[in-house]
């Protein structure tokens, strides 16, 4: 039986996991890089960087107390957004928590040095031995490192208060002299360095699964950790800038220790370099501890070797997980700068937690069971407010933390393909939000296309060379199509003359004219609705059609699938053009010399993907005048998911709902299913363009619809919905 995590987490503990993992790099070392950007102020660039969290935060408050499991961030978009997003978050919150654990460790050196008159040259290996040191201490569990945070946190949260209030009798405000010299790019810019010093706000999410009583502890700990140290942040930058000259700051590693002895002196000086020092290890330490969660959490779902998942019998945690995390560590440490890690990290810290505001938008939207005990306000605005504010800062962040991330995204997407997609079998809410979307947007168009229309004309453009036993199969489409409509049809016969034969000549009517209008007014008589008989002399018989569409507002052009001439196999066939230049709905009849008697079936064939609203109302047209069921078929290459089906089951339910003929369903795979047309169920056979071909080996009539382009998405939205339904 497998073992689980206990939950021995309180909120003490929380809030000092979560604090801990923030005032670290933050403020220890970022404000000498940020300052440059932004000078005096970089405060503002602490505090807009604060809000731009909040929303991620208040989303990370409320997915952690639906779903407290460990992996925190990982999980979150695992379920929201999929395994492939999934997968990319927690390989890429792996290693940006990594990298800021390394940032934290390199980062405190110097502070070290400043102190004591040791060689430059130990910073690499005494950094590395902290790693080693903190690696093996959460190799013991979460209980001892949780207490070993509180500790950390209060220590340091005692010197950082003396060095904020006892800073402040040193401020001289000529310090804030040119305070916006930055201007509004340089604290973007600024922002988006200093983004990644909240990045602690997510480690409690990652130990979700160890907190008692998670639905107050997690939402407490996550909003409370962050407004604490935002406001501290502030306080202590004010502080900082008001003390020293910004240029001191910016020349420093050590920026907190050169303002401490200029507002403290020496016992100052020791106070903070052994507050900087604690923070930055607990910095390292949460990140060792949240970081290697993501790991652990991914081996449950299959997205990397279940090794990675194992507890160790002794100590009850995923040391597999934990030592892999500190290889990465030191890896890190030895050999990748600091200001590079500090903007990877935050580009990458800011994508992720825009997916966060997206997938609690898609949990609530899914069908997913999602039950949270706390909900974020504002919603959906304030999710929609993080994720433009986080791609406002992307912007500023420069080239190479945008290439960065987008090679960790890389690598992560290749891991998925090569190593993840046949070992997982599910979709996130987003992909079951996306998909019920577009079934609705199908079914609003379903609904427009069958509501009548005032003026509806059915027009069927009738060569001069077509078949006479031929027309009235014509006819009779055209007026199963006009009569729901309360339309009329118009049945016109296109002459075309050579170029060298004026117009004039050709007006006067031949014996053949006179046979088609005395066909065409005897089948008129057997209609129920208006018919209008004429014919139309030109040059050109396919600008003469699209003229006279476009003339008297044709609503449906019903024409007959001719021939393939070998013109036709080099050129655009006449239909072919017709088709591209006018902008109505058209039906192109094949088979027109069967016979409609008895006709009780009229199947509709999708083209992997919604059934075309225009095709959905022929049939249903159809079906009606002969008083017929009608057969939705939906066939595909793949098999259906079981999220697929209960959509597309609703879906077609709508659809059904809609039509006034009754209506079934079925689901063909084209690799062994046999469709209706196979097995002779099928009287009329309704397909879209795209599967005409079908119409070449089909016994009964096929009836080819193409919907006018106002009506129809775009290449995008048939993509997607070919993708989703």
């Amino acid at each position: 039986m497998p073992k689980e995590l206990e939950r021995d987490l309180g909120l003490v503990s929380v809030l000092a996991i979560s604090i801990g993992a923030m005032i670290g790099s933050g403020i220890f070392i970022l404000p000498a890089v940020a300052v440059g950007y932004a000078g005096p102020a970089v405060v503002l660039a602490y505090i807009l960087a604060g809000l731009v969290v909040l929303p991620a935060a208040l989303s990370k408050s409320e997915m952690a107390t639906a779903m407290p499991e460990s992996g925190g961030t990982y999980v979150f978009i695992e379920r929201g957004m999929g395994p492939l997003l999934g997968t990319v978050a927690g390989i890429g919150t792996w290693f940006s928590l990594s990298f800021k654990g390394g940032l934290a460790l390199v980062g405190g050196v110097p502070y070290l040095l400043y102190l004591f008159d040791v060689p430059p040259t130990i910073t690499t290996p005494l950094a590395l031995t902290l790693a080693v040191i903190l690696v093996v201490v959460n190799l013991f569990g979460a209980k001892q490192t949780g207490r070993v945070q509180v500790a950390i946190v209060a220590v340091m949260l005692v010197a950082l208060g003396w060095f904020a209030i006892g800073g402040v009798p040193s401020v001289q405000t000529a310090n804030y002299a040119g305070f916006f010299q930055g201007g509004i790019g340089g604290i973007l810019a600024a922002t988006g360095l200093v983004f990644v010093s909240y990045a602690g706000v997510t480690k409690v999410a990652s130990v979700a699964e160890e907190i008692e009583n998670p639905s107050r502890n997690i939402p407490l700990g996550i909003l409370g950790s962050l407004g604490f140290t935002t406001v501290l942040y502030a306080v202590i930058v004010v502080v900082m800038l008001g003390v020293t000259d910004t240029s001191a700051i910016a020349a420093s590693d050590a920026p907190m220790a050169v303002a401490a002895e200029a507002a403290l002196g020496p016992t100052g000086v020791l106070a903070v370099v052994m507050a900087a020092l604690l923070a930055l290890v607990s910095t390292a330490n949460a990140g060792i501890l949240s970081s290697s969660r993501y790991p652990f959490a991914m081996s449950r779902d299959n997205l990397v070797p279940k090794s990675l998942g194992n507890i160790s019998e002794r100590f009850n945690t995923p040391s597999a997980s934990i030592t892999l995390t500190g290889v990465v560590l030191l890896v890190l440490i030895a050999f990748v700068p600091l200001e590079s890690i500090a903007k990877l990290a935050s580009a990458f810290q800011i994508l992720v937690f825009i997916l966060i505001n997206i997938a609690v938008v898609a949990f609530r939207r899914g069908t997913m069971e999602y039950e949270p005990t706390f909900e974020s306000p504002l919603y959906p605005w304030m999710q929609g407010f993080g994720v433009i504010g986080g791609l406002v800062l992307l912007t500023q962040m420069g080239t190479i933390p945008l290439v960065g991330a987008v090679l960790i995204t890389a690598g992560s997407v290749t891991w998925y393909l090569w190593y993840a997609r046949d070992r997982v079998d599910r979709e996130g809410a987003a992909m079951d939000a996306v998909r019920r979307e577009v079934g609705k947007q199908a079914v609003d168009r379903t609904r427009d296309a069958v509501t009548p229309t005032e003026g509806y004309e059915a027009l069927v453009a009738v060569p001069e060379d077509v078949a006479a036993s031929h027309e009235g199969m014509l006819v009779d489409v055209a007026a199963d199509l006009a009569v729901p409509q309360h339309g009329a049809v118009s049945v016109i016969r296109f002459d075309e003359v050579a170029d060298q034969v004026p117009l004039e000549a050709a007006t006067e009517q031949s014996p053949t004219d006179i046979e088609f209008e005395e066909r065409a007014d005897t089948l008129a008589t057997d209609l129920d609705i208006p018919v209008r008989v004429g014919e139309v002399v030109s040059h050109d018989t396919r600008h003469a059609l699209a003229n006279y569409v476009e003339e008297y507002d044709v609503d449906m052009l019903v024409m007959e699938q001719q021939p393939s001439r070998l013109r036709e196999r080099v050129f655009d066939s006449d239909i072919e053009w017709a088709l591209t230049h006018t902008d109505c709905d058209a039906v192109i009849v094949n088979n027109s010399e069967t016979k409609r008697d008895e006709i009780e079936t009229v199947t509709v064939l999708t083209d992997e993907g919604p059934h075309d609203p225009a095709k959905i109302a022929v049939a249903d047209a159809v079906a009606a005048a002969h008083d017929a069921a009608i057969i939705l078929e939906y066939g595909r290459d793949e098999p259906v998911s079981e999220e697929q089906r209960r959509t597309l089951a609703k879906y077609h339910e709508e659809v059904a709902a809609l039509c006034s003929v009754p209506v079934r369903t079925a689901f063909v795979r084209s690799d062994g299913g046999v469709n209706s047309v196979e097995n002779d169920e099928t009287d009329i056979l309704v397909v879209g363009t795209e599967g005409k071909s079908l119409a070449d080996g089909a016994d009964c009539p096929v009836l080819v619809v193409r919907p006018r382009e106002e009506t129809t998405p775009g290449w995008f939205g048939r993509a997607l919905e070919r993708w989703l339904l």
